[in-house]
């Protein structure tokens, strides 16, 4: 009985990590396109690293491999990749709750920084426009983007843009003689936007903590039970 348990167990969690690694591949090819197809550097020059693109291509490495381990220590009965697996998602799960913490306690710092990084951004966005006749360059259309996507104009409002106020911070059609721009400015957009997703998000980091606690408890039942069968390192 216990036996069959313990097969079920492995089998489960050979599948689970073989889904987790499906979704890792997904989250990597994804954070690919977006870095080769459309680069958002141009918004925040500052946190250029810290793009969604980057932070989705980290993850997909990271789970990738993670559900690798797990996968294949699971199937060999590998205590060396299990135990390899325990650790990392111990140390993944410690760095998603530092980081949340340090999100609620430095919340003001971070919305400070970017801010400030939007504004450089929008700076360097339209010098561009001065130095180029064309007005598609790459950074006005990261800023077209942003502004139609979140129905917002400028960092704080349309004056940031002083005289040449892009297309994309109207509401309606340009061309005409009283044009309508977006009056909020895109931080107040992401902060609310933030704010709305913030019982969601929450939600998430706990679950994704539960799973990694339930897959460390699979990692260490199969790790006692491939120990006391003498089986440790057959691959």
């Amino acid at each position: 009985m216990a036996q069959g348990c313990l097969k079920c167990l492995k089998y489960t969690m050979c599948f689970a990590n073989f889904l987790c690694f499906l979704c890792g591949v997904a989250v990597l090819s994804f954070g690919v396109y977006l870095m080769v197809s459309f680069k958002m550097t141009a918004l925040t020059p500052t946190l250029a690293k810290f793009n969604s693109a980057n932070m989705l291509l980290v993850s997909g490495i990271v789970i990738t491999c993670v559900s690798f381990l797990g996968f294949l220590g699971a199937l060999k009965e590998n205590r060396c990749l299990l135990l390899t697996f325990f650790l990392l998602l111990f140390l993944l799960m410690l760095v998603e709750l530092t980081a949340a913490c340090l999100l609620l306690m430095y919340e003001s710092e971070i919305a400070s920084l970017v801010k400030d990084d939007l504004h450089d951004g929008l700076e360097k966005a339209k010098a561009k426009t001065k130095e180029k006749s064309n007005s598609t360059s790459e950074a006005i259309t990261e800023w077209d983007v942003l502004q139609t996507q979140l129905d917002c104009c400028g960092v704080s409002n349309k004056t940031d843009w002083g005289e040449n106020v892009p297309a994309s911070c109207c509401q309606s059609n340009c061309d005409t003689q009283n044009p309508q721009y977006r009056i909020k400015g895109c931080v107040e957009r992401l902060k609310n936007l933030f704010e709305e997703n913030f019982l969601t998000t929450g939600i998430s980091v706990i679950v994704l903590c539960i799973i990694e606690v339930l897959g460390m408890c699979f990692a260490m039942t199969l790790f006692c039970h491939i120990s006391r069968s003498g089986l440790g390192y057959k691959l």
